[in-house]
């Protein structure tokens, strides 16, 4: 099997596992219980993990905080914020394109009382730092902007968008899933108020994530019962997960130049192939300003559901976009949003790759892909009509 699925997730590397083994079967205390030597040893693992986390965000330990994941990170940063500060407005920022983490939780504060505005997008799915400073008003108090998208894989002004925000006085929350381990993050230098990240993208375990609340931010507690996070999460820490994020996100950082190059190389391979040899195509976001691990093309007079289960047959893992909507019937809001009709929209494929995938498995799914589509294409009614 060939994986090109790692928008989803990603295989969590030996390292990362090694690292966290011990702190499952040996170093299990609990890190609340600082008086006992396992208390210790646990609080000191965190401690380590966090720190970690920290210098990899340029961010001060104290800023870093360990959630169940990405969406509760997202969730904490616009309900925690918004539900705190309510006093200073009620108007929040994002754009058309959010995850559904941020999207939903937007639409659950306008159950509330709040007004949101969902700024549009180019034809490449990214939205500027002036659409930003235009859509701020006096009563606009957060503004919630996705670093890379995690279905076609564009990547937003983030340091200008921030910047906009802070010249402003207005919070400036990131969902950064797609961009942590893959791209540089420095939250200093981008202006970043509040980040999410979610280890299971960088090929950390499943079931934790970090949410970067800048100094002197206050946020209302998503959950409460404990003084856990320095009592800002309660309920008893996730060390192993802690530690393998940490340990995850540490490689991720120190192998990004390298794997940035063999990651862009392989994707612009799949990009110019299917561009070259599949008519009637189309590459969804840019071709420079993306992601160095994505692709997401439309295919037309086809279903993208079709698509994927052909490939899968063949023994190549991509997907049809977001893997939280990948059970919908409905088209993504992302590709509906850059202005692609329905019909295209179903369509779609996404790639996406790890630094442990190879030119090789490129070469093998370029070689299958163009029939594939040609077959498929053969039995639509809508295909014969073109051909004609």
């Amino acid at each position: 099997m060939v994986y090109f699925d790692n928008a989803a997730t990603t295989r969590v590397k030996e390292e990362v596992l090694e690292a966290m083994l011990p702190v499952f079967t040996d170093n299990f205390g609990n890190a609340s219980s600082t008086y006992t030597t396992p208390g210790q040893r646990a609080r000191k693992a965190l401690s380590d993990a966090r720190r970690t986390v920290a210098a990899a965000l340029n961010a001060e330990e104290r800023e870093i905080f360990f959630t169940g994941g990405g969406s509760e990170s997202d969730n904490w940063a616009i309900k925690g914020y918004a539900l705190k500060n309510k006093s200073k407005g009620n108007h929040i920022i994002t754009t058309a394109v959010e995850h559904h983490a941020v999207l939903h939780t937007c639409e659950f504060l306008e159950k509330h009382g709040f007004e949101v505005t969902y700024l549009p997008v180019d034809e490449e799915g990214a939205v500027s730092a002036e659409q930003v400073r235009a859509a701020i008003r006096p009563d606009t108090l957060l503004v919630s902007v996705m670093f890379a998208n995690n279905e076609i894989g564009t990547i937003n002004p983030i340091a200008e968008i921030g910047a906009v925000c802070r010249e402003k006085g207005v919070a400036f929350h990131t969902d950064a899933v797609q961009a942590v381990g893959a791209v540089p993050i420095d939250v200093k230098a981008m202006n970043i108020d509040m980040l999410s990240a979610s280890g299971h993208k960088f090929h950390g375990p499943k079931g934790i994530g970090v949410l970067y609340i800048k100094k002197g931010l206050r946020l209302d507690n998503l959950i409460h019962g404990g003084a856990q996070e320095n009592g800002r999460r309660a309920g008893t820490e996730n060390i192993p997960g802690a530690v393998g994020l940490a340990k995850a996100l540490s490689i991720a950082v120190e192998t990004m130049e390298e794997k940035t190059a063999k990651l862009t190389a392989m994707r612009d391979k799949i990009i110019d192939t299917i561009l070259a040899e599949v008519p009637y195509v189309r590459l969804n976001g840019p071709r420079e300003n993306r992601l160095p691990n994505n692709v997401s093309i439309c295919f037309r007079y086809i279903e993208g559901e079709s698509l994927l289960l052909s490939l899968d047959m063949k023994g190549f893992v991509v997907s049809s976009g977001s893997a939280c909507t990948s059970g919908s019937l409905d088209p993504s809001h992302v590709l509906l949003a850059i202005g692609l009709p329905h019909e295209i929209a179903h369509g779609s494929m996404r790639v996406s790759l790890s630094g442990e995938n190879t030119m090789e498995e490129v070469d093998a799914f370029l070689a299958e892909l163009p029939p594939i589509v040609r077959r498929l294409r053969e039995m639509s009614p809508l295909f014969e009509g073109v051909e004609k």
